[in-house]
């Protein structure tokens, strides 16, 4: 393993023991819980006559099922209803802290964490959703599990792990006017590949992750799993512990002082030992749009779409073919003639206050294109609010975005929010694969919040630094 890597550090503090499997037994700092996954996990537990042995570190939310335009009671679909009660019924029977409606605190899971200060550095954090490595901008090994593994930490707050290799993802430099975060993850992804990181954790180093706010570094850090990598992380410094500095579950007082001089303990030492490193120079980075069917198919913006003849890879050659057939597009077209028919803002890649702002700025003054569709989903109740109380809600409204309540939305369409037919949608989630937005001949573009914005508003895919020449680059 990496010796002297946070990720060597944080693994080391939480191992309990190692296996007859050659495993470690690692114990789980903070669970987080919410209502698709952990229904048959309780159940579980109810079988075998077991209790959540740590409720205080276990916090549940609902945020995958719940409809975003009207969120009263009893929900019109059955099965979300019935979700919604077994995680009433579970985090009550079992003693868990739930963030539902009335709480004031409801959201998706990866956005609640960080912004209630739950997620805090050092950790190992856990939830059964694949996106959990976004608690890893905080310094933290954070990854998704599915529900077996979410009954093993409600039982015992331990995993069998295996450990992984480390890998120095190193970008110098600074990003142009209008390059996002989100750029730069799918950057990372179009370079090493949607297999690139399996087997590995990504430490995020350099200039611009030095330079990137807490929000920015989530957006990568969640998008480190679509690249192959369960686990992404960035050292904890100065710009993470103001972050959390007075959130709800951070230490107070005299805790806090002793809190950050232990935080900064765990990032990894100036000459840690790394299983792999790969620099890039931000001045390469362009805003990017995928165009396929993985994150790994993009191009930047002012490019043209791929030839599959010049790929040597015969299954890379396919995959690309695939896509192809399935997005109704041609090779060589470009990138900024795509036209759509949705644009969402939202999820927990791109769903917190500062991607509401980067798309409100482009949005203002200015009108959603005929025959788009276009919605602007927070994802927290707090993140709501906070847009609110600075007027974005009606700066999307005038311009022609339907503004909804907090939740996961059309990311991945386990609620009414779903593309129709072989409709395509300019998206600021995570994920475009076949199926992925709810209808199985849909067609899904992942870029920025601003370009998701500047798209909804030109009818098909543009540069956003042609709506303006001062893009913010750190958001």
């Amino acid at each position: 393993m990496a010796a002297g890597t946070l990720y060597n550090k944080v693994w080391d503090s939480h191992a309990v023991t190692t296996l007859p499997t050659g495993q470690t037994q690692l114990f789980i700092g903070l669970h987080l819980v919410h209502e698709v996954t952990s229904p048959q996990a309780f159940d579980m537990l109810r079988e075998r006559g077991l209790r959540v042995v740590y409720p205080d570190r276990t916090f549940a939310t609902m945020d995958h099922i719940v409809p975003t335009k009207s969120q009263k009671r009893p929900f019109a679909d059955g099965e979300a209803e019935m979700m919604m009660k077994a995680i009433e019924r579970n985090t009550k029977d079992f003693g868990v802290s739930f963030f539902d409606f009335a709480s004031g605190r409801q959201g998706i899971v990866h956005i609640i964490g960080p912004e209630l200060g739950l997620t805090q550095p050092g950790m190992t954090i856990a939830c059964g959703d694949s996106h959990t490595s976004t608690h890893g901008a905080f310094g933290t090994l954070a990854f998704g599990i599915g529900t077996s593994q979410v009954r093993d930490v409600l039982a015992t707050q331990c995993l069998a792990m295996d450990p992984m290799k480390v890998r120095r993802v190193e970008i110098g430099g600074r990003l142009k006017p209008g390059v996002t975060p989100k750029d730069v993850a799918l950057f990372i992804i179009n370079r090493l590949g949607v297999k690139g990181g399996i087997g590995f954790a990504y430490e995020y180093a350099g200039q611009v992750f030095d330079e990137m706010s807490m929000e920015g570094r989530m957006t990568v850090c969640n998008m480190a799993i679509e690249g192959g990598a369960r686990v992404g992380y960035v050292n904890p410094d100065e710009t993470t512990f103001a972050f959390l500095k007075g959130r709800e579950h951070a230490p107070k007082g005299a805790d806090w002082e002793k809190a950050v001089t232990r935080w900064k303990t765990v990032a990894s030492e100036k000459d840690a030992a790394y299983d792999d490193i790969v620099k890039f120079d931000a001045g390469d980075i362009e805003p990017m749009v995928t165009w396929g069917v993985t994150p790994g198919q993009s191009v930047g913006i002012l490019q043209s779409l791929p030839d599959p003849e010049a790929i040597h890879d015969e299954g890379e050659k396919q995959s690309t073919l695939l896509a192809y057939r399935h997005m109704k597009l041609t090779p060589g077209q470009r990138a900024r003639d795509i036209r759509i028919d949705v644009a969402f803002v939202g999820s927990c890649t791109n769903g917190r206050l500062s991607d509401l702002r980067a798309a409100a700025a482009i949005a203002k003054g200015r009108r959603v294109a005929p025959g788009v569709q276009a919605f602007v989903v927070p994802g927290s109740m707090r993140v709501r609010r906070e847009a609110m109380a600075e007027g974005l809600d009606k700066v999307f409204t005038e311009a022609g975005f339907e503004w909804r309540e907090a939740g996961c939305s059309m990311c991945l369409a386990m609620n009414p929010d779903q593309l129709k037919g072989d409709q395509i949608s300019a998206s600021s989630s995570n994920r475009n694969f076949i199926g992925r937005q709810g209808s199985p001949t849909g067609r899904t573009l992942l870029m920025s919040p601003a370009m998701v914005a500047a798209a909804a508003i030109a009818g098909h895919v543009t540069d956003v630094r042609e709506f303006s020449s001062t893009g913010a680059s750190h958001v």
